[in-house]
């Protein structure tokens, strides 16, 4: 969009443009998406080492580390898509450990239901019944399940930790908190 002068020529676009805003927002999600993608890509690849090291151990090979990437992918598209539905975002008079909390606690959740929807659909396209297509988590039952939800719980802390430290601080304050030489700050401890 130009604006035209009153003379004829051609003025550059106003800030604030409707164009500006839609690319600032493209550029914010596709930062967050990104942000998202490299934590669960590392958090997944962190995992399928572990596992290859345990089935290594016992003389079992193992062969999905791609999928490290794939869930990666998928699963950061689900947070920014529940992101912008903010679930537990009711009440923002509370410390901030329960949003912490909260949003770790459903986001697992929500993987898990992922991971299950996941392995069904791949059962099906394979031709398996529904019934065997239904993938085993955490080795079984509801131990299992519980198992793998604490773990994934524990490892989404550390990232909606530093998602609304930032958002309480403001991005500036956190990194300048977190990513400069602290040679002038005065020393506080807990």
């Amino acid at each position: 969009m130009v604006d035209r002068a009153q003379d004829g020529e051609t003025l550059p676009p106003s800030r604030g443009s409707r164009w500006d805003r839609v690319k600032e927002v493209a550029f914010d999600e596709a930062r967050r998406f990104a942000i998202m993608f490299l934590y669960l890509w590392f958090m997944f690849g962190l995992f399928s080492l572990h596992e290859r090291i345990v089935l290594r151990e016992r003389g079992l090979s193992f062969s999905e580390q791609g999928w490290a990437i794939v869930n990666a992918l998928v699963l950061a598209k689900v947070m920014l898509v529940l992101e912008k539905l903010r679930p537990g975002r009711q009440r923002q008079d509370r410390p901030l450990i329960y949003p912490i909390l909260q949003e770790a606690l459903l986001f697992a959740f929500v993987f898990i239901c992922f991971h299950v929807v996941e392995g069904v659909v791949v059962g099906l396209i394979e031709g398996k019944t529904f019934d065997a297509s239904i993938p085993v988590v955490g080795g079984g039952g509801i131990a299992g399940v519980l198992c793998v939800a604490v773990i994934m719980f524990v490892a989404l802390i550390p990232f909606f930790a530093f998602r609304e430290l930032s958002r309480a601080l403001g991005p500036e304050r956190l990194n300048a908190i977190l990513f400069r030489t602290r040679r002038n700050q005065p020393a506080t401890g807990l």
